[in-house]
């Protein structure tokens, strides 16, 4: 099976009512560990590339991996580019493989963004690859992507439609308050669900995305900080609220800092249970294994997308 574009899954989630996983990838453990727990759940499947990842593991390594994941698998996987920030790094992508790609012109003024995707979409549609934009702006820190508290902003409902019928993209990410990171919320963790309830409507039967959907897991978290980490107060979005999301028309649902969380989490226990040690594989097995068994719980309790391949 080659790589394949997201519209089939979304339009299958969007009706089933879950949401698919879309996880990002910086070396191998992490992509076995994901694709091993979507074989065993038989769940569809987008691994994403941030400009991190394209910067540290350089483009045609994490290409080949995930199609040797494909072949692996025989799962239907997308490849995805993650925050493209300009469109030249968005038709590199496109020229070399990738299925999906995302636009990100949300820190530009709304005309502006709207002529960025426009753009690409063009561009990526006359190669049959989809279009992901973002309307909004989510604080946090991820990767390239830095926003502040202050500067941050919710997706307005009628720009979203005006955005979408303008550009002609394929998905959506809104900000209705998720964040990058490991420390999403200082008090109660709370999302705008009357917000996403006026944007599902007003765009029925379109797919929406979270960007910033870890739930920072809080066994990981102690595990880091019982293990020599210093990661006080990180908090993340709590899982009924993600599956809520998933019911209203939120298509893909991005994870990122759970995995680098259950991976440092599993090295630095490993380190200190084994201080004689200093070969990769006894470390990273293990973070390979929690990564798994992260994904696998992702995949049944939260996006709600096992047996989607069915």
């Amino acid at each position: 099976m080659p790589l394949v574009t997201s519209k089939e899954m979304f339009n299958k989630a969007y009706k089933g009512g879950y949401a698919i996983g879309a996880f990002n990838v910086n070396n191998m453990e992490i992509i076995q560990g994901i694709v091993e727990a979507a074989k065993e759940e038989k769940s569809a499947l987008i691994l994403q590339v941030s400009a991190g990842a394209r910067k540290y593991a350089n483009p045609i390594y994490l290409k080949k991996l995930v199609e040797a994941a494909v072949e692996d698998s025989n799962l239907p996987i997308v490849l995805h580019l993650d925050h493209g920030e300009n469109f030249d790094i968005c038709k590199a992508c496109i020229d070399s493989g990738f299925t999906s790609v995302m636009i990100d012109g949300s820190k530009y003024p709304f005309e502006e963004n709207i002529r960025i995707t426009k753009e690409v979409v063009e561009y990526a549609h006359s190669k049959g690859v989809v279009v992901e934009a973002e309307l909004g702006k989510l604080a946090g820190v991820e990767d390239a992507v830095k926003v502040s508290e202050k500067d941050a902003t919710y997706t307005d409902p009628e720009q979203a439609v005006e955005f979408v019928e303008r550009t002609g993209v394929d998905s959506l990410a809104v900000a209705i308050g998720t964040s990058h990171g490991a420390y999403k919320f200082k008090g109660t963790p709370s999302l705008d669900f009357e917000r996403l309830e006026i944007i599902t409507k007003k765009l029925e039967g379109f797919p929406l995305v979270l960007h910033g959907a870890s739930t920072v897991m809080p066994e990981f978290v102690a595990k880091c900080n019982e293990y020599g980490g210093k990661l006080p107060g990180a908090q993340g979005v709590p899982e009924d609220m993600l599956r809520k999301a998933a019911t209203m028309g939120v298509c893909k649902i991005n994870i990122d800092t759970d995995l680098r969380l259950a991976m440092t989490a599993t090295v630095r226990e490993y380190f200190v249970n084994h201080p004689e040690e200093f070969d990769p594989r006894k470390y990273l097995g293990p973070a390979r294994d929690a990564i798994k068994q992260m994904v696998q719980h992702k995949i049944k309790n939260v996006l709600g997308c096992s047996n989607s391949i069915l």
